[in-house]
């Protein structure tokens, strides 16, 4: 099979802007970009840093950990891999980016801490997913 002909990291939806993304999630690593001309960081991935326009980037492992920025119930199928009643969440990273993503486990509120961890869809890569750690004090 030729490079041309191999799938993507992520069953074909990657591109070259978030490829690295897909390859570190198969890793269950997750990755954020880091400019290396200001130091900021940005996620979803893009060709250059939205703080300083810079096309000088790097891909950086995140903590992990960040808390719910805002939070909805979605009462309403989608798809069957993902039966509703379930919560979508826009988390603010540790490190500073908002990630869209899925709450799983106990219901949770804005200001809940919450850590990564991994929605497994063979032969995909997994997706991160979030679950609640703690309460806000």
């Amino acid at each position: 099979m030729t490079k041309a002909e191999a799938p993507a990291a992520d069953g074909g939806i990657a591109d070259p802007t978030t490829e690295a993304f897909w390859a570190a999630c198969r890793e269950r690593r997750l990755v954020v970009q880091r400019c290396r001309a200001c130091g900021h960081h940005q996620f979803y991935p893009r060709p250059l840093c939205l703080s300083c326009e810079s096309t000088d980037l790097d891909w950086v492992e995140a903590r992990g950990g960040g808390e719910i920025y805002s939070i909805t119930t979605v009462c309403v199928s989608v798809t069957d891999e993902l039966p509703p009643p379930y919560q979508l969440a826009i988390v603010a990273l540790d490190e500073g980016p908002r990630l869209l993503t899925n709450i799983e486990g106990d219901h949770a509120t804005i200001g809940d801490r919450v850590a990564v961890g991994w929605r497994e869809r063979p032969p995909l890569p997994p997706l991160p997913i979030f679950r609640r750690v703690a309460r806000r004090a």
